[in-house]
């Protein structure tokens, strides 16, 4: 059962809604779920299709996503689940918008994911007032993680989660943990915060107990770790937890205020597009 002392929503990164019934069994809680493009690709039934030669049309993997989403949803009903709209570099924000009130209409529970990009944000920007839930994706910087604050303003805690990479950016020598540090000690500093923090691309054990040493919002992690977690006693470590990467820290950005148009920040960045990318190839690899 889920620890007295644990502050952070623990979510499953999957695809799979039979992964998602062996974490509620394993931990006998869970709070959410996030899927994308590529673990999609990886859901059981998808690949054994693929595996028979036997591609999707448009539609066809639209309703599979749906009924894949349905299902996940039905098993943590209070908890949420993330959807990511498709969105390429040339799909406008009223294409991701169109998809976002789509794909929201599938399920009471949805986020829906958009890229931190200049469409992604302004698609958030309209439809978080329309009541629409989400979850900006692909973060690695801090001024990325400014302008989400800037471009969802006056809504619900809650209603909008962040996710930095702290996989990607050990990749590439950098120390993922610290930029969950640094965007979460921005974000605490505001008075009316309403973003929450949700620790990506968790690789490692260490990885999972330093985001809930930092009490992030939430951490997603792959069904690996969390039947670790679960296999150890889901111990929750305090602030005191020592965690050393062994890469570059990434500093704090002190002078960043979030008072700023989001417009004017720059949000660009090499790994978001590599991610972008990514979900798009796996994607594009089902269709016939």
């Amino acid at each position: 059962m889920r620890p007295k002392n644990l502050k952070t929503k623990i979510f499953l990164d999957s695809g799979d809604p039979l992964e998602t019934k062996k974490i509620i069994k394993a931990l006998g809680f869970l709070d959410g779920q996030t899927t994308n493009p590529t673990l999609i690709a990886k859901n059981p039934k998808i690949v054994e299709r693929i595996k028979k030669g036997n591609k999707f049309t448009e539609q066809e993997i639209y309703n599979s996503y749906r009924q894949i989403i349905q299902a996940i949803s039905k098993l943590i009903p209070n908890g949420s689940v993330s959807i990511e709209a498709y969105a390429d570099f040339k799909t406008t924000s009223s294409q991701m918008a169109a998809q976002a009130r789509e794909m929201n209409s599938w399920i009471p529970n949805a986020h829906i994911k958009l890229p931190i990009i200049k469409e992604g944000l302004a698609a958030a920007n309209r439809i978080v007032q329309e009541g629409i839930k989400v979850n900006m994706t692909l973060c690695f910087t801090q001024e990325q993680a400014a302008a989400v604050f800037l471009a969802t303003k006056g809504v619900r805690k809650g209603d909008v989660f962040i996710s930095p990479f702290v996989g990607r950016l050990d990749d590439i020598g950098q120390d993922g943990i610290s930029l969950i540090s640094n965007i979460l000690k921005n974000y605490r500093r505001e008075k009316f915060n309403h973003v929450e923090v949700l620790s990506a691309s968790v690789r490692t054990m260490p990885h999972f107990l330093a985001s809930l040493s930092l009490e992030c919002d939430i951490i997603t992690a792959p069904l690996k770790i969390l039947l670790e977690w679960a296999e150890k006693g889901c111990p929750v470590p305090d602030k005191s937890y020592v965690y050393e990467s062994g890469f570059k820290t990434i500093p704090f950005t002190d002078s960043l205020v979030l008072a700023k148009d989001w417009k004017k920040l720059n949000i660009e960045n090499k790994l978001t597009r590599k991610g972008i990318e990514k979900f798009c190839a796996d994607w594009g690899m089902l269709l016939a």
